[in-house]
């Protein structure tokens, strides 16, 4: 395979994305509407030849000329700041999304990876979480737009590859965290790493008991260009089973970040907000060989670095 279509391109991990790709030596073309993307994150690539950038909602029909080897769609509010304030788009490009770009893979004979998370397990009653296990899901809860599109997105991706044919590849995301997630994104780190550096109260949601296993960006990278790439068609979860509470993550923060007089402030849990997270990662070990590398230690001071950078700005 040697040319790519990467949506939400401009995200945080799509960017991300389109770095491995060129640095792996494909054609790559990021696509991505901005509602949530920055360009900044891509801006680097502009000027390499095998980079092209569309400006382009996925929702819509999508055209790509020429011949198309593989497409990663990564496009999606991923967080509950955006997808509550977005559910229509949400679910559109969820499942709208979805439609047209298993539609350009099966026009094109490229194989196909879909973006989907560990939300499809919603509140799970099981820990860590397999693949096999079906979720504690509520549709019609605020979260609902973001967990039943991911969920629907995996039901039409294993519906193109069982009836027509199309090579298909699904990615179950766990917390991922890194360079060039943003400052507002409203997610536990970005959240904290900010506060902590302007000396604003530090918000824990509920007690800060629940737990989340946050595996670093470029772990999260490699896993899904290896899933690329092999033969497995069913979901795998990436991520790292190193399981933390929310108050530990907001203490440690608070501890990395220098001369902070911000405080650990408590607020109510959101509805619906799972109580652990962590995933059982068996099958990316036995079948793509993949085991996350880098400590919390190091990864959130490499994140703390960015966030200082960023809001020094």
């Amino acid at each position: 395979m040697n040319k790519v279509l990467i949506t939400g391109a401009a995200g945080f991990l799509g960017s991300h994305l389109c770095d491995k790709f060129i640095r792996s030596k494909y054609h790559v073309i990021g696509m991505d509407n901005l509602i949530t993307g920055d360009l900044t994150n891509i801006e680097h690539l502009f000027a390499n030849e095998h980079f092209e950038f569309y400006h382009h909602d996925v929702s819509k029909f999508v055209h790509v000329p020429g011949n198309l080897d593989a497409i990663l769609h990564f496009a999606s509010p991923a967080s509950p700041i955006d997808y509550l304030k977005m559910p229509i788009q949400t679910l559109k490009v969820g499942s709208l999304g979805t439609h047209n770009l298993l539609g350009l893979a099966k026009a094109k004979k490229a194989r196909m990876l879909i973006a989907s998370t560990s939300e499809v397990y919603g509140d799970p009653l099981v820990n860590p979480q397999p693949e096999e296990y079906w979720g504690n899901v509520n549709p019609i809860g605020p979260r609902g737009v973001y967990d039943e599109a991911k969920r629907f997105q995996e039901a039409i991706t294993m519906a193109y590859h069982t009836y027509h044919g199309v090579e298909t590849r699904i990615v179950r995301i766990f917390n991922t965290y890194g360079p060039r997630m943003r400052v507002n994104d409203g997610r536990a780190l970005p959240a904290f790493f900010s506060q902590a550096i302007l000396n604003k109260d530090i918000t824990v949601f509920g007690d800060g008991s629940q737990t989340r296993s946050f595996c670093y960006v470029d772990d999260m990278i490699n896993g899904i260009f290896t899933l690329l790439h092999s033969d497995y068609a069913l979901p795998v979860n990436i991520g790292n089973p190193d399981e933390i509470s929310i108050l530990q993550v907001a203490k440690e923060v608070l501890e990395m970040v220098e001369n902070s007089s911000s405080n650990i402030v408590f607020k109510g849990l959101p509805k619906d907000d799972p109580k652990v997270r962590r995933p059982n990662i068996s099958k990316a070990q036995d079948i793509l060989g993949w085991n996350p590398t880098m400590g919390r230690k190091e990864g959130l001071q490499l994140t703390y670095q960015y966030f200082l950078n960023k809001l020094n700005k």
